[in-house]
């Protein structure tokens, strides 16, 4: 189970530089999906074009920090569990902060990915699972 937890750890990490790569407009994950666009928390602060850069750097630390830990995980290190739970928390704040204040279309604003990032956490902090490299 421990591989099988680690590929899904790194896969979501992959997931993370798919919407980075949407965010950046290098493509479309969906048709008609804007996000980030219309932040409620940056957008007037920023701008679009900067709530863009924002997200997408954000978006491409939250994909390499999952991908690591996958790997940490899968290799049995230490330091796979503290850098999981604050990726895992950054991830969220990434979606919960430039979501557009909508009830629409919530799974293309991260809804999924964030329910995702708390599974992890419960998993790692409270169960204390997977033991891996402990």
């Amino acid at each position: 189970m421990n591989v099988v937890f680690g590929i899904f750890v790194a896969l979501h990490g992959v997931v993370h530089l798919l919407y980075f790569g949407h965010t950046a407009r290098y493509f479309e994950l969906k048709p008609g999906l804007t996000w980030p666009e219309g932040s409620w928390v940056f957008s007037h602060w920023l701008g679009e074009g900067g709530v863009r850069f924002l997200v997408s750097m954000c978006l491409v630390l939250a994909g390499f920090g999952f991908i690591a830990s996958g790997i940490g995980i899968l290799t049995s290190q230490a330091w796979w569990r503290p850098v999981i739970i604050a990726i895992a928390i950054l991830s969220s704040l990434i979606f919960i902060l430039f979501w557009n204040g909508r009830m629409q279309n919530l799974d293309g604003q991260g809804v999924v990915g964030v329910l995702i990032n708390v599974f992890l956490l419960v998993m790692v902090v409270l169960v204390r699972w997977p033991k891996v490299g402990s």
